[in-house]
């Protein structure tokens, strides 16, 4: 007899988590990227929204600023954006008006070597509250969770516990998890009405 190996395609959630979003968001649009990180989602979002759309990027680490900057410059990205040295729980000091999407991603920065800097709930929560706030009709948030290390399971928990309380009629929560696997990052999904 002879074995064939089969080859399972895992689901990306990280890579499903942006068609969510591109079913909200087109050229013109103003989106903020809450976890700047090394500026991947900042730039999905200033590409998504063209040279009309403004993006807002923050993250607390001057060397993420830094990373970004270098990252979208290098990648020839439309001069959209404006990165932010401050904690996402502060956007309403950079943001006035409606966004159309949001994206969180939790966590330490990617190849920093510093995995004791991590997103805290402290400040989580109150950031997600304002761009929940800042949310426009048709809008989108999304929030990326790193379950792997106890501060980001703590964070997905007190994330969940809170948008189990958001009123359907005016926002619809969802939760994207691969079950059988509880440390893979999973993402929230919370769209306006």
């Amino acid at each position: 007899t002879t074995s064939r190996k089969v080859k399972i395609k895992m689901i990306d959630l990280l890579s499903l988590h942006k068609q969510f979003i591109l079913t909200h968001i087109k050229e013109g649009d103003i989106c903020a990227d809450f976890t700047m990180g090394n500026g991947y989602d900042t730039e999905f979002l200033a590409r998504t929204v063209g040279m009309s759309g403004k993006v807002y990027a923050f993250d607390i680490q001057p060397a993420a600023v830094e990373s970004t900057k270098k990252r979208l410059a290098e990648v020839g990205c439309p001069e959209n954006y404006t990165l932010i040295l401050d904690s996402h729980h502060n956007v309403r000091k950079y943001v006035e008006g409606p966004i159309r999407a949001g994206m969180f991603n939790l966590g330490y920065l990617p190849r920093s070597g510093r995995k004791e800097v991590t997103t805290m709930r402290e400040t989580t929560l109150p950031a997600v509250k304002a761009a929940l706030s800042l949310l426009s009709p048709d809008g989108i948030l999304l929030v990326a969770i790193y379950p792997g290390h106890e501060e980001g399971r703590l964070e997905g928990e007190m994330l969940g516990e809170y948008f189990a309380t958001l009123d359907r009629r005016k926002l619809c929560a969802s939760c994207f998890r691969i079950v059988n696997s509880p440390t893979s990052p999973y993402f929230y999904i919370v769209e306006s009405r």
